[in-house]
């Protein structure tokens, strides 16, 4: 492992989950339980500040590395599958909902299984979870990475007509998949991947990729995530691509949550989703027009999902009573909620413990 500050960082975030775990078992005459919770969860919100504080430090120091860019998502699963173990083990917690990435949400479903757990997971898109290794105990109530990628691979070369695409992702599942997705519809029309490259997850420094990109392809393929999202549009910019090898790609660069961070540098990009502000349903005019009086900007994917996350939950427990203990009921319930209030409910069918696919999209299942 490279001594630098960044690592050491990372390693400091490694070291704090036996302290986490370690509190719940100190004698209740040391400290109170209610303390307990506090002083595990402070230790917690710590350990996430040192998430951003590697990255930051890394980048402001120049001190990247391929083993800090290997070592960060491993602490990060380390911790977050540490903290759910404990809160499992001592019986803590009814169901756990959230998560964001995908690598976080492979690392949690086996302990799901594991402690027969109702696990929710809004935004989360690892495709394997309702795939090829779904669990009884795991509820995605949002898309895979995939999803979208396979119709828009077919659009790209049939109605786009581009037959050569480079492409350039964040290196973790969600990326492999977004992209895989994209590359199987799009040979299977015609089309051909001529590059790929990788950057790390949380990478602000993009030049050293995108001046690389081949430029004698039709388009670019890109899907990048996070800090890096919203700083490729004006470093694809800066490197003088814009206007002269297109951009498309996984939605997330430019979805709702960041487009408005972003001037012209992000015009004519063109990205697949399944969802948007602008759908023009009557279940969705009303979400919007709600959502933008409640918290004044257009809602995301990230707004429509944990929205319909939450209010799935919602309407599971009311079907049994409030007996969320039941896990088994409760589980249950899932399946049975009537989706006429959904933002979606005219657009997508269930998506519920199950890979379903779009009604203008090919299920590849």
């Amino acid at each position: 492992m490279p001594i630098n500050l960044p690592n050491l960082v990372t390693l400091l975030r490694v070291l704090l989950i036996p302290l986490i775990v370690g509190i719940f078992y100190l004698p209740d005459a040391w400290m109170s339980f209610e303390t307990k919770n506090i002083a595990a969860t402070g230790i917690f919100i710590f350990a996430a500040i040192t998430d951003w504080l590697d990255g930051y430090l890394a980048r402001k120091l120049n001190q990247m590395s391929a083993f800090g860019a290997f070592f960060d998502p491993v602490a990060d699963k380390l911790v977050v599958v540490g903290a759910l173990i404990i809160l499992l083990f001592l019986n803590r917690v009814d169901m756990v909902v959230g998560e964001v990435f995908a690598h976080i949400g492979y690392a949690l479903a086996p302990k799901a299984e594991e402690f027969k757990m109702p696990t929710i997971f809004p935004v989360i898109a690892a495709d394997d979870l309702t795939q090829r290794k779904p669990s009884k105990w795991v509820v995605r109530l949002g898309w895979t990475g995939s999803q979208p990628s396979h119709p828009f691979g077919e659009y790209v070369a049939k109605t786009l007509g581009y037959k050569k695409v480079a492409v350039f992702g964040t290196d973790y599942a969600f990326g492999y998949e977004v992209v895989g997705g994209f590359q199987r519809s799009f040979e299977e029309a015609g089309g051909q991947i001529v590059q790929k490259l990788w950057a790390p997850l949380g990478a602000s420094d993009l030049a050293p990729y995108i001046t690389q990109l081949k430029r004698d392809a039709d388009a670019a393929f890109i899907i990048v995530v996070a800090a890096s999202a919203l700083r490729f549009p004006g470093q694809y910019r800066d490197a003088g691509l814009l206007g002269r090898l297109p951009v498309i790609g996984g939605a997330v660069i430019v979805d709702e949550s960041i487009l408005p961070s972003f001037g012209d540098e992000a015009l004519g990009y063109v990205t697949p989703l399944m969802y948007s502000a602008a759908l023009d349903t009557p279940a969705n005019r009303k979400f919007v027009a709600d959502y933008r009086k409640k918290y004044g900007k257009v809602p995301s994917y990230f707004s429509e999902t944990c929205y319909t996350s939450a209010r799935w939950i919602s309407e599971a427990a009311k079907l049994v009573g409030g007996n969320v203990e039941d896990r088994e009921k409760f589980m249950a319930a899932f399946r049975k909620v009537d989706r006429r209030w959904s933002v979606l409910c005219c657009f997508v069918r269930s998506r519920v413990l199950g890979h379903r696919s779009f009604p203008r999209m090919r299920n590849f299942s």
